[in-house]
Order: C-alpha cells, then sequence, then structure tokens
C-alpha cells in the first residue's frame, strides 16, 4: 500500500475517527487542510511524525517497530506471537494480548498505522521516523553497500559453499541481496558462529541488542576466512560486521535478528515499570506536607517584605547577586537553594519583579498577602509547576564558566515545565502513602516517553522531587492529598483539601520583660506585620521568638506610630502585661523620637531646643554636613534631606523627615513597589476541544469533496451584502461551528472592495476564521475584523462521503 492507499483509508474513515485523530494530533489541523489529501500529507511529513511518536509509550513504541520491522501486511495474531516472545514470563499471554489490542487502537486512532485488521501497515514514512527501530543496525544491504564486488565476491565465497561466483542459481541476483538472504537465515548465521572463536562470539553479544555499531581503526581492512587473526577480523570475514565507515563498523540487522532468536525487543513488558519506595502514614505525610506549605508561604511573604524595605539591585547581565541570596537565606533562615527557589517562585508568581535596577515586590503582592493561606499556597504551586526555569541548576556554572544566579535568564530551560508536569503526574499515580524513589519515577518516565530520553532530564526530575518537597506538594516523599490537586492543575480544590491541615493562627503572644516577645504559633497576618515591623526575630521553631530593641522601637515610629499606638497594640495582643521594662523602652524612644526635624533647604534641622542645635554644630563628626544656623530652632545644610537624616541618626541622634508643609513624612515597608509581568500559568491544553475538532472535520469534508468532485463554485445570494454588530457576527458564527451550518457572509477582502461568500465554518482564533468556503471552492483563512456581518444561509446542506460511511445526515 501506498500513500494514496493511506489517503483513501483517511477518506473511509467516519467522522468520529477523524475527530479522533485531529484531538490527539492537533498539529494537523493548524491550519486546517483544505482536503483529506492534505490532511494525509501533513500526517505523514517527518516532523508531524517525530511529535506523534514522542507521545507514545515504550508498549505503543515497541508494538510499532515490530510492525515497520515486518515485510508487508501483518496481522494481530502475527504481531501477538512476535510481542509474546518479546516479554517471556514477565506477563499472561491474555494480558499481552489486551495490551496489544489497546496499543493497536491507539497508534490507528492516531494514525501511525492503517489497514484493515488482518493487513496492517504502518503509515507512511514511519519507517523512517523510527531508524534505528528496536536499537538495530542498518540492513545488510545499507552496510555492505559501499564494498566493492570483488569484496562482496570473497564474502560470499567464504560464507556459501554453493556459490560460484555468479553462475546460474545467483543470475539476475545482485550480490549484496545474495548476502542479506544468507545473512537471514538462522542456519547460515549458526554456522558461521561456530567458525570463529568465544572471544569473536562474545564481541558480537555486546552489539546485540544495542548500540549496533562501533568504532574499528582500519575497519574497512581486507580479509578473509583463512587469513583473518583477531576476533574482530573472523567476524569481518564472514559478514558478521560490516564496515560502514574507515573507522566504523555495525552489526547486520538480519543477523542481529538471528541472535535475538526471533524477538524483536528484550524483556517487552506491557505495562509501566512499578513505582518502588517506603510505605507510610498517609494521613501523617498530608499534615507533613501542609506545614510545610505553610512554611513556604510564609517564607515568600518575608522575602517580600523583606525586599519592600531593603530591595537587593539587579546584576547588569540580569538576575540577584550571590551575597544578596546568602543574605536573604540567612535572613529566613534556609540553605541557599531554598531561598533561591522562594526568589523563583516569588518571581513566577508575579510578586517580585526588577525596577529601577532593584528587585521590589510588585502591586500583586499586596493582593496576594491578604488572601486566605491556603489560597496564597495555591497560586504558588501553581505558578511553580507552569514556569519554565530550573531553580535547582542556582550556584552551578554555565557552558562558559559562569555562575547561574537565581533570578537570570540563563535558568530557563525549555523541558524544565513539561519535566515538572510529568513528574507530578507520576507522583499522583503513586498508591497513597507510597514514598516514590527518584529512580523509581525515572524509570516510569522513560517508559512513559523513551523517545524524549535526554541526559537534562534526570536532574531536573530531581530537582522537581526536591521542590515538591519544600513547597509542601509532598510530605516525608509521600503525595498529599492537596499536592495530586495541585498536581492535576485544580486549585481549589488544593486550597479546600489543604485549609483543614493548616495551623491555626494566633492573635496574641506572650511578652516577657527581658524584651522579647514569644508567638506560641503561627500569628495572623496583620499581627505578624506589625510585630516584624516593631521587634526583630530572634529565633524560629516551634515558637517565634521576637526581641523589641530601641532600633526597632525607632522603625516603628518612622513608619508613623505613636507611643500610645504601639502599647495599645501590644496590650491589646499580649496574653500577659505589659511588663515595665518594655514600657520604658517604648516611651523613651518616643519621647527622643522626632524632636529634631529634617526638611528640604536643600535641607534643613529644625528643633524647639537651642541647646540640642548647639550641642549638634559642637560635634566634629557633623563637620561634613556644612550646617548653618538660620535662627535659634533652625540649621541649614547643603546635603539632602535623606543623607542628612541618615548622618544625624549615626550620630546617635533619632530625627525625623519633615514635608514642606511641617507635617512628619512617614516611612511604610510596603511604599515600594514596582510593575511586574503577570503570574505564570498552567500551559493551555494543546488539545482540541470537540467543535472545533468537528467544525475541522466539515471543513476538510466538504474541501474534499470539491477538491475530488472538481465541483464547481456556488453562487453567491442576490441583495445587499450581510452587515451586523461585530458582537452578533461571533456570536452567529460560533453558532454556526456548533450546529455544522453554512452562513452567508459580508467581507472586505485586502483591496477593500466587499465581497459576500457562502462558508461552513470550522474554527475561530487568533482572530482569524477556518471556514469552508463554496464561492471559492477551497478552505480559507479569514480574518475577523473583515467579516461586515453574518446572515444564515437556508439552502440544503449535501450530505459528505464521511457522512454517509458513518450513516450521519
Amino acid at each position: 500500500m501506498t500513500g494514496t492507499d493511506f489517503s483513501e483509508w483517511l477518506r473511509g474513515r467516519s467522522d468520529e475517527h477523524l475527530r479522533a485523530l485531529v484531538t490527539a494530533r492537533p498539529e494537523l489541523v493548524t491550519p486546517v487542510p483544505a482536503h483529506l489529501d492534505g490532511l494525509a500529507a501533513r500526517a505523514c511529513s517527518p516532523s508531524a511524525l517525530g511529535r506523534a511518536l514522542d507521545r507514545l509509550d515504550r508498549f505503543q513504541l515497541a508494538v510499532l517497530e515490530t510492525l515497520a520491522l515486518r515485510e508487508g501486511p501483518s496481522s494481530r495474531a502475527a504481531l501477538l506471537s512476535m510481542i509474546v516472545r518479546a516479554a517471556p514470563g514477565t506477563a499472561a499471554e491474555e494480558e499481552t494480548g489486551a495490551a496489544l489490542d489497546a496499543a493497536l487502537d491507539t497508534l490507528v486512532t492516531r494514525g501511525l498505522v492503517y489497514g484493515p485488521p488482518d493487513a496492517l501497515l504502518p503509515a507512511p514514512g514511519v519507517p523512517a521516523a523510527l531508524e534505528p527501530p528496536a536499537a538495530l543496525g542498518p540492513p545488510a544491504a545499507e552496510v555492505f553497500r559501499h564494498h566493492p564486488p570483488e569484496r562482496l565476491d570473497v564474502l560470499l565465497r567464504d560464507i556459501d559453499p554453493a556459490y560460484d561466483g555468479g553462475g546460474q542459481a545467483d543470475a539476475g541476483r545482485p550480490a549484496r541481496q545474495r548476502l542479506a538472504a544468507l545473512l537471514s537465515d538462522p542456519a547460515t548465521v549458526a554456522r558461521l558462529l561456530e567458525e570463529v572463536s568465544p572471544q569473536a562470539r562474545a564481541a558480537l553479544d555486546e552489539l546485540v541488542w544495542g548500540p549496533p555499531s562501533g568504532r574499528l581503526p582500519s575497519a574497512r581492512r581486507e580479509v578473509d576466512t583463512a587469513t583473518a587473526q583477531s576476533p574482530i577480523e573472523q567476524l569481518l570475514a564472514r559478514g558478521l560486521l560490516g564496515a560502514t565507515g574507515e573507522e566504523s563498523v555495525a552489526l547486520p540487522r538480519e543477523v542481529a535478528l538471528v541472535l535475538r532468536g526471533g524477538r524483536v525487543h528484550r524483556d517487552l513488558s506491557p505495562g509501566p515499570p512499578a513505582l518502588d519506595g517506603p510505605v507510610r502514614d498517609q494521613e501523617l505525610a498530608d499534615r507533613t506536607a501542609a506545614g510545610q506549605a505553610f512554611m513556604f508561604v510564609r517564607m515568600v511573604e518575608e522575602l517580600c517584605e523583606l525586599w519592600s524595605v531593603d530591595p537587593p539591585g539587579v546584576l547588569r547581565a540580569g538576575g540577584l547577586s550571590v551575597r544578596d541570596l546568602r543574605r536573604a537565606a540567612q535572613l529566613l533562615d534556609l540553605p541557599e537553594w531554598a531561598a533561591g527557589l522562594v526568589a523563583e517562585v516569588a518571581h513566577a508568581a508575579g510578586l517580585v519583579a526588577a525596577g529601577e535596577g532593584e528587585w521590589l515586590p510588585t502591586g500583586g503582592y499586596d493582593g496576594w498577602r491578604i488572601k486566605a493561606t491556603e489560597d496564597r499556597w495555591a497560586v504558588l504551586a501553581a505558578a511553580w509547576a507552569a514556569m519554565d526555569r530550573a531553580p535547582g541548576l542556582i550556584g552551578e556554572r554555565d557552558d562558559r564558566d559562569r555562575p547561574l544566579n537565581a533570578l537570570h535568564p540563563d535558568l530557563r530551560r525549555s523541558g524544565a515545565a513539561q519535566t515538572r508536569a510529568r513528574t507530578l503526574a507520576v507522583l499522583e499515580a503513586a498508591p497513597p502513602g507510597l514514598a516514590p524513589t527518584p529512580e523509581s519515577v525515572l524509570a516510569r518516565l522513560a517508559w512513559e516517553q523513551p523517545r524524549r530520553r535526554s541526559a537534562p532530564r534526570e536532574p531536573l526530575v530531581r530537582f522537581a522531587l526536591r521542590e515538591a518537597e519544600h513547597i509542601g506538594v509532598t510530605g516525608l516523599g509521600v503525595p498529599a492529598a492537596h499536592g495530586r490537586a495541585a498536581a492535576r492543575g485544580d486549585g481549589r480544590a488544593a486550597a479546600d483539601l489543604l485549609a483543614p491541615l493548616l495551623p491555626q493562627a494566633v492573635d496574641h503572644v506572650l511578652l516577657q520583660a527581658d524584651l522579647t516577645a514569644v508567638a506560641p504559633g503561627p500569628l495572623t497576618t496583620d499581627l505578624g506585620r506589625r510585630l516584624a515591623l516593631t521587634a526583630d526575630v530572634e529565633s524560629k521553631g516551634g515558637a517565634t521568638v521576637y526581641r523589641f530593641s530601641e532600633q526597632s522601637v525607632r522603625r516603628a515610629l518612622d513608619a508613623g506610630h505613636s507611643a500610645g499606638d504601639l502599647l495599645a497594640m501590644l496590650e491589646r495582643h499580649s496574653a500577659t502585661p505589659v511588663p515595665q521594662p518594655l514600657a520604658y523602652l517604648v516611651t523613651d524612644v518616643a519621647r527622643r523620637h522626632g524632636r529634631i526635624r529634617v526638611g528640604v533647604a536643600s535641607s534643613y534641622v529644625r528643633c524647639d531646643d537651642p541647646a540640642l542645635l548647639d550641642e549638634v554644630l559642637a560635634d566634629k563628626r557633623a563637620h561634613l554636613l556644612r550646617l548653618r544656623r538660620l535662627a535659634p530652632t533652625v540649621l541649614a545644610s547643603k546635603t539632602s534631606r535623606a543623607a542628612l537624616v541618615d548622618t544625624l541618626r549615626a550620630m546617635g541622634y533619632a530625627p525625623v523627615a519633615e514635608s514642606l508643609e511641617g507635617d512628619v513624612v512617614v516611612a511604610r515597608a510596603d511604599a515600594r513597589r514596582t510593575e511586574g509581568p503577570p503570574a505564570a500559568r498552567a500551559p493551555a491544553n494543546p488539545g482540541l476541544g470537540p467543535e472545533a475538532a468537528a467544525g475541522a472535520v466539515r471543513a476538510m469534508r466538504a474541501g474534499d469533496s470539491a477538491h475530488r468532485s472538481r465541483r464547481p463554485p456556488a453562487e453567491t445570494p442576490e441583495g445587499q451584502v450581510p452587515r451586523s454588530p461585530s458582537t452578533a457576527t461571533i456570536s452567529a458564527l460560533e453558532e454556526a461551528i456548533r450546529q455544522g451550518s453554512r452562513v452567508w457572509i459580508g467581507y472586505t477582502d485586502s483591496q477593500g472592495h466587499a465581497t459576500s461568500r457562502i462558508l461552513e465554518p470550522a474554527r475561530m482564533e487568533g482572530g482569524y476564521l477556518t471556514a469552508y468556503d463554496e464561492t471559492r471552492a477551497t478552505v480559507h483563512r479569514f480574518v475577523l475584523s473583515r467579516i461586515t456581518g453574518v446572515a444564515g444561509y437556508d439552502s440544503e446542506r449535501s450530505e459528505t462521503p464521511g457522512e454517509r460511511a458513518a450513516g450521519v445526515d
């Protein structure tokens, strides 16, 4: 059967089968082909076949390889006999038969195999796309293609005692074909193997299951059975190995198949390998993962709060410097790789971004932080799953020996998101309570996508497993219930499952006389922000310890709070009375706070106490400020207001900044924000929806009918060109796609001429309408903005060949 036969096979398929084909392989209808011959040609193109083969698992690929290696059509029974031999003892014949039926159904549905059940064939182009199939070398005719005739003659004389150098027995039969036939005979190969040494046989066994080629100096040496000395020369002299280059040899495919004993594959299992690992209590794992999820949300919040007040700089090449990452790791009490993950996920979720040379929180952070903890985690988990970056590479070096920094553009990896999604899918499929080992996850992925095995995949999978544990998708290595929902992309379900497992936030602390406050659990967001502003974290653990100091209290006063506000807040949220030393500290700092006020003159210093200004002027450290007294209570300076405030604070004073109106300038921790990119979202499903698939099939059927019958273009209706509002136009086209009906449209071409068309709409996407144009008898893409209006078309629609084959009106 040829490519024409494949087109006819497609044409005879029902519309339901064609919809299944384009749904499984959506790239075949992007854009929609004009007819079914175009669909067949596109389905057999190397790029389309490569994408389809990449979606096959190991068993499906093995079935296709077995079919491609057979000469001529094959029946299901013949395939089953070969598949069963390839999996001795691993599965019962009934199980293998059921798996074979499922694999053949998938291959036929995706257009990789065609023909009747008793005469199946690989689609045109599949054998070439599979090279080399089943780790087999090239055929003997290909291996010995460049051997001179005299060399082939010597080989045949040594292999076949009946060979007479081209007598009647070989009349009209090329030497390469005869050599291939001899090497395909098990008896001949067995006889040749008995003639070689055990060392030669061992070398041959190394090539049987692949790789089938190797390097050999002077591979084209001329040897025969009489002059062969080394084991390799013994194989070369008998055609069991062939030189494919000056320094390369290969095992002919026919010889390998004989040595494999009729098996195309070795240890072929019809099902995926089982996941291995320790079994733990699922409830304990869920609680552990919930605790990790809670801590990860708090780490992201703490990082954003830190960068709100003291943002790190953006490197010239992009990213975060090693020093800034190390500083963030110390403040968050995390390893550097975990701090880098926190920064990367916050960036992917749109919570931080680069703005004016600094990494700053975005406006989206303010909306995110007021959500419930479970909803905040769902946002972070979705951003992590969808991001195309590999945080695990932070600290490593690139090809030019440059370090890979956090948030650097070079951390992008094209396969990162897909590998992470596949890893999460494997975790979701794990039995409850099982903590899959990385090795078993890698083995499962290798079975599910054998053609996509690559060197970078293993580290990406290991990174994904480590990050899943830190983020809270897994706990103790076991996929949590909310983690499974997150792996499915169901953020709402993940948040609902996580909420009951989260620790309850407390709204009180225990104030102690040593100027510390103990938080007996996670604090509410509002109290946590207030306490972080007023005190510094001293230690973390089951309870967080905060320490009050003159600097921390002044920080709260600088943010606009008064001493009364601070003491009232502490009294309201303390389970114990406010200790006297803490009350003294707050009132004493507040008493001295703001006595000096700094404005713009370039800047000025104002104080109601002239003696205090005398003290400032007498201080030698104030010499660089170039202060000048304008009045008993006012000093002027040429330095900026910010520099003047910082210098006076360094000298031990507690000034505050003042506006032109004399009001205190409040420095809020959340005042610095930047515009960031939108949060990363999970990639959309690349498949087609049912309506789009049905529309594409209708358009191809109509185009194919016109293509085969050379149907003349239809006449356009008489009357004014349809005109309608744009919203009504879109709604009418969507309804026509759903109903499979034809419409009459007005259309303005590229020259501005108004025309009318009769269409069978197929799909709308990206500002274009794909439809079969009956007035031009072809499938065409129309710019939606040029459609002036839509009207119904009542002419009876003729039955398509595919609908007749399926029995559908």
